[in-house]
């Protein structure tokens, strides 16, 4: 039974504001930054993509959710890389069977592919790996493919244990992969500036020591890298429900959710809220080093989905005696106020704001994004915040 304290709400609402230094953190096929027009003017963007990427392979998320999965189409490397992962638990020939039934493929020869470029989980190969063994050498291959297939609910719990996969699906239609689809429970949207940006070209020469030795002048190498800076909102959500049938700790998206079930979900969506304040895409980082954190951190437990995009749909203007940072906070908190009271949501929220004032009273104030992590892992109900 659900406790009576908790908020019941199913969708999480994350808001960041992060100002990000002189830096290419996205590029396009043509080496551009990438952009889009909204509100009228360019914006640069980064894309869901590439920050849900910097998350399943930040430090942060090995430390505190384990190994990502593996995203590849390459059936002998993927192979390979189980085959090591596992060398302690499972022999190759395991590890291979399991791989080649996963895949719907006959073998692992070296110019096999399967249909797309799909996560995979080492604990779900793990598991087939000890239904192998459970089965014995005397087992039928066929029908303990089909037994597997079957038996979808500790399959999924296996997979589950892989977290990006729970927060962000998967879709596959091949081989036992294809029993094994997921729904995101996270949905990324594209983080774009919150004012136009006219881009910047870097002319970088690299000079080649040697024939400066010789008495020569002139470069070795010389190119161009467009860049920029600007305040960036990103926007994320996540669906608690779906998130625990993904986890494997309810069995259909309409069961009644018990506190552990929650609690559970509601502590990898405080792992997602650190990981989308503090991480940023490694593009071009030896180049501009724009390791930025996030300047606000707004959250909301709510019965819907919520971007708080139109904000910034007519662009921010820059202080004249300041940047983007302030006027975009102020933006986003009176455009939170509008869409809160105009359409009398039934919310909890909370916030942390690194430094500085924005006019009105930040909801649900935290002095630290630890705290507010704490917040959203107690469901928003054991240390105050606010119910506008």
């Amino acid at each position: 039974m659900s406790n009576p304290d908790s908020s019941n709400k199913n969708f999480l609402n994350i808001h960041v504001l992060i100002s990000h230094s002189p830096s290419c953190l996205n590029r396009d096929d043509m080496n551009m930054q990438k952009s889009a027009i909204f509100g009228g003017v360019r914006r640069v963007r980064v894309s869901s993509q590439s920050l849900k990427r910097a998350m399943r392979h930040s430090d942060y998320y090995r430390q505190n959710l384990g190994a990502p999965s593996v995203r590849s189409n390459k059936l002998p490397l993927i192979a390979d890389h189980y085959i090591h992962a596992l060398k302690d638990s499972f022999s190759v020939e395991q590890v291979a069977q399991a791989v080649s039934w996963i895949a719907g493929k006959e073998g692992i020869e070296a110019d096999v592919k399967v249909d797309s470029v799909a996560p995979w989980a080492a604990e779900e190969v793990a598991y087939i790996c000890q239904m192998i063994i459970d089965a014995g050498e005397e087992a039928d291959p066929k029908k303990l493919e089909k037994q597997i297939a079957k038996s979808s609910k500790p399959f999924r719990e296996a997979l589950g244990n892989t977290y990006d996969i729970a927060l962000s699906g998967r879709m596959a239609t091949f081989g036992l992969m294809s029993k094994m689809n997921m729904d995101a429970a996270m949905a990324v949207a594209h983080a774009i500036t919150t004012h136009p940006v006219d881009a910047d070209l870097d002319w970088f020469t690299a000079v080649d020591d040697l024939i400066i030795d010789e008495g020569e002048v002139g470069a070795g190498h010389l190119d161009t890298q467009e860049f920029s800076a600007g305040v960036f909102y990103r926007y994320a959500s996540i669906n608690l429900k779906q998130l625990q049938l993904n986890l494997g700790l309810i069995g259909n998206i309409g069961d009644t959710e018990t506190d552990k079930s929650r609690s559970r979900a509601l502590e990898i969506a405080k792992h997602a809220v650190h990981m989308l304040a503090t991480v940023t895409p490694d593009a071009k980082q030896n180049s501009f080093a724009a390791h930025n954190l996030a300047d606000l951190v707004l959250v909301s437990l709510s019965d819907q989905p919520i971007s708080l995009a139109n904000a910034f749909e007519a662009p921010v203007k820059k202080e004249h005696q300041g940047g983007f940072l302030t006027p975009s906070i102020r933006s986003l908190l009176e455009y939170w106020q509008n869409i809160h009271t105009g359409y009398g949501l039934d919310e909890r929220t909370a916030s942390f704001l690194l430094e500085g004032a924005a006019e009105g009273e930040l909801p649900g104030q935290k002095s630290s994004l630890a705290e507010l992590e704490q917040w959203l892992e107690d469901d928003g109900v054991k240390q105050g915040g606010t119910d506008q």
